[in-house]
């Protein structure tokens, strides 16, 4: 069988083709891609955008082809339509399935009309939802907060009322996709509502993620972790609720003064270079004046970038995982920490209610009441019964959600259905 796939970002190997560095995302398509690509009569091809390219141009990894070809632009409707470098690159691969990740950018339209003008057999993948999304981004910031900006603001455009923005526009492609695809893949009630709702005629499949390598080869100890520490893998933007965890530090450390949020990526409150100052959004200064008004300094920690052994090491150590996310499909951040057997609260959002069972392997909580986060941690840091029955409980389910192998099956299973 021969397989293309269609992603949006360059995965290590090509990356490393490229002389370039490889990012520290999509690690479940790198470990699909490499588990697909060793099946005997798999013919794996991937294709994903950079810019600066001109067509495209071929690498070859170890047992997977890459095809590197230039952006596609939001308002190009030439190129949504019928694209000619999409054209070359299937009749190069030749492939019996185009498998097409994600909704969210305007190639996923285009490469779709280009694969259904040449009669070729495509899936689409659920990653988030931008349409929907775009409903959660304001997350109950104030009117200053949402409509502000800063110089990095204005260049990207990516004040909170300017994603919205962005995330609208991107969900007009989006709908139209999802209205074209005649078979979906995806992973939650919450997609598959939202996918329904657009075009119910699709066919639905259900196939679960396989994470990272590394967090099958670790699991969680009470006494190895951090006692009151809280992990969170990300909160940069406002759809990830740091804003809201703030205000739930500020509560947990009534009782838990020694308590100490880690949070993974850029460190917002150090360096006073012109250059980091520019780089900050408003949100960014939102949150630094939130650490201030709490008097949280001490207690916060931004991690810098972290690779998967570091994230892996974070999780490790962390006491507490929290997702308080606005909306999500499935976080993947919180099923690597479910993997690895981490005690977690998590937000009650889109996806996310099909991965915590509350009070079983972990706890649920409203995502716009920062009070209950906060009652819930301090039950895991106060309980050392409830944090080792939740680390096993959450090891045992998310071992069966994300076995590689039967994922692995449920994909092939697909993609001979289809063709």
């Amino acid at each position: 069988m021969k397989i293309l796939w269609l992603i949006n970002i360059p995965l290590p190997e090509a990356s490393l083709l490229m002389n370039e560095k490889p990012i520290q995302l999509g690690g479940w398509l790198m470990s699909t891609s490499q588990l697909l690509s060793g099946i005997e009569g798999v013919e794996l091809s991937i294709a994903f955008p950079k810019k600066g390219i001109n067509g495209y141009k071929k690498l070859f990894g170890q047992n997977i082809k890459y095809y590197v070809f230039q952006e596609v632009r939001d308002n190009n409707k030439k190129m949504l339509f019928l694209n000619p470098v999409f054209m070359e690159i299937i009749n190069d691969s030749d492939p019996d399935i185009v498998h097409i990740h994600g909704t969210e950018m305007a190639q996923s339209l285009s490469m779709l009309n280009t694969c259904n003008n040449k009669k070729v057999s495509t899936v689409v993948s659920i990653q988030g939802m931008v349409s929907i999304i775009a409903k959660h981004v304001l997350a109950d910031l104030p009117v200053k907060v949402i409509y502000s900006r800063t110089l990095r603001n204005i260049i990207l455009r990516d004040s909170v009322i300017g994603l919205r923005k962005i995330f609208i526009n991107r969900g007009k492609n989006e709908i139209e996709t999802i209205k074209k695809a005649g078979h979906i893949i995806g992973r939650t009630t919450w997609d598959k509502a939202c996918c329904s709702q657009i075009n119910p005629g699709a066919k639905y499949y259900c196939c679960n993620e396989t994470l990272r390598n590394e967090f099958y080869n670790h699991t969680w100890s009470i006494d190895y972790c951090e006692k009151y520490s809280i992990f969170l893998s990300q909160g940069h933007y406002p759809v990830k609720g740091l804003h809201y965890v703030i205000e739930a530090l500020s509560i947990i450390l009534k009782e838990f003064p020694d308590t100490k949020i880690y949070i993974g990526g850029k460190n917002i409150l150090k360096g006073s270079s012109l250059k980091s100052t520019l780089s900050l959004t408003y949100y960014n200064k939102y949150i630094k004046k939130l650490i201030k008004k709490y008097n949280v300094e001490s207690n916060v920690v931004f991690t810098g970038h972290l690779d998967e052994k570091q994230m892996c090491e974070h999780y490790l150590k962390a006491n507490v995982f929290v997702s308080a996310s606005t909306i999500e499909n499935e976080s993947n951040s919180l099923s690597e920490a479910k993997l690895l057997g981490v005690p977690c609260v998590a937000s009650y959002v889109g996806g996310v209610i099909d991965r915590i069972n509350h009070e079983v392997d972990g706890y649920l909580y409203q995502h716009d009441a920062p009070y209950m986060l906060a009652y819930y941690v301090c039950e895991i840091f106060r309980n050392q019964e409830i944090a080792l029955k939740f680390s096993a409980n959450a090891r045992e389910h998310a071992l069966k959600v994300n076995n590689g192998k039967e994922n692995l099956d449920t994909l092939l299973s697909i993609y001979n259905e289809i063709c």
